[in-house]
């Protein structure tokens, strides 16, 4: 985890300074992109694989590492070992997807609806819940192999345990952040932006709102991938992209970007209730394993 982690904090700063670099030098977004293959293939070629050779010379053994051999990194083509991690891994893929286009859908609305500049004003807004989501990244994929072992051992008082903390710190994160929008809202976007903001200030409450629920839905969401409630995923996040589509596609015409912030609180909560139910259905399995057994 800790090569993992200086991997990133060596990936980021390494993407901004080339990306930044690559738009400057050549006036298009075509060479920031290249400056992100640049800054990414550096850190893959220059410390990620280095480090997965002397993990893998180093498995079984706790003897010094003398020698780097790439060539340990050679693919291996077992076909009896891939086509199961493929069938397992897909619906996870399917997820990623589902949740990449719920993150934009409202953008689509916005822009046939609302146009261009009520567009940007909506995205700066919702950018602050980004701060969030990386705390609860951080700690999703932290907690994950504790909830996957406890899970898997059948301990469910502490499978559970951890996941409420979990959910909780979402709802304590979603519940600080409104408290900042609503006593200092007004104030922090004319710092962040401009003082034409400050009018937007019920916007942002709204949005810190949808944040909340949001965290304390993903929270959930990497309880269920511990348990391996991977297919479930899948219909669970289909349900809440539709429901955000059809209420983006009613509330934004007629209440603006208000209305695009109740249509990701009302997919929030979807997704949070049902989450909720395939916990809850996943705790009681492991109960009647344990009660067969």
């Amino acid at each position: 985890m800790d090569r993992i982690a200086l991997s990133l904090m060596m990936r980021g700063p390494l993407a901004l300074l080339l990306l930044g670099l690559g738009v400057w030098s050549s006036g298009s977004a075509i060479g920031g992109v290249l400056g992100l293959i640049l800054a990414w293939g550096t850190v893959l070629i220059g410390y990620d694989l280095t480090n997965a050779v002397r993990l893998l010379e180093a498995q079984g053994s706790h003897r010094s590492i003398r020698r780097l051999d790439l060539g340990r990194l050679r693919p291996n083509w077992n076909a009896a070992k891939l086509l199961p991690l493929i069938k397992l891994a897909l619906p996870l893929g399917l997820v990623m997807m589902l949740s990449s286009l719920s993150a934009n859908l409202p953008n689509y609305f916005m822009i046939s609806r609302l146009g261009e500049r009520e567009l940007g004003i909506f995205n700066a807004i919702a950018y602050l819940m980004v701060a969030g989501n990386i705390i609860v990244g951080a700690l999703g994929d932290s907690a994950s192999p504790r909830l996957a072992k406890n899970y898997a051992a059948g301990d469910r008082g502490a499978y559970s345990l951890l996941l409420f903390r979990l959910v909780g710190i979402g709802f304590v994160l979603g519940a600080v952040a409104v408290a900042i929008a609503a006593l200092g809202g007004g104030t922090l976007l004319s710092l962040l932006y401009s003082p034409d903001y400050a009018e937007r200030k019920t916007l942002f409450i709204a949005l810190m709102i949808a944040s909340g629920m949001q965290y304390m839905a993903s929270f959930l969401g990497y309880g269920l991938t511990a348990a391996r409630y991977f297919r479930i995923q899948v219909p669970l996040l289909l349900t809440s992209v539709v429901s955000l589509a059809i209420a983006c596609y009613w509330l934004i015409p007629s209440q603006g970007l208000m209305g695009a912030a109740f249509s990701l609180m009302l997919a929030a909560g979807v997704q949070f209730c049902m989450s909720l139910g395939a916990i809850v259905h996943a705790i009681s399995t492991q109960r009647a394993r344990a009660e067969a057994s």
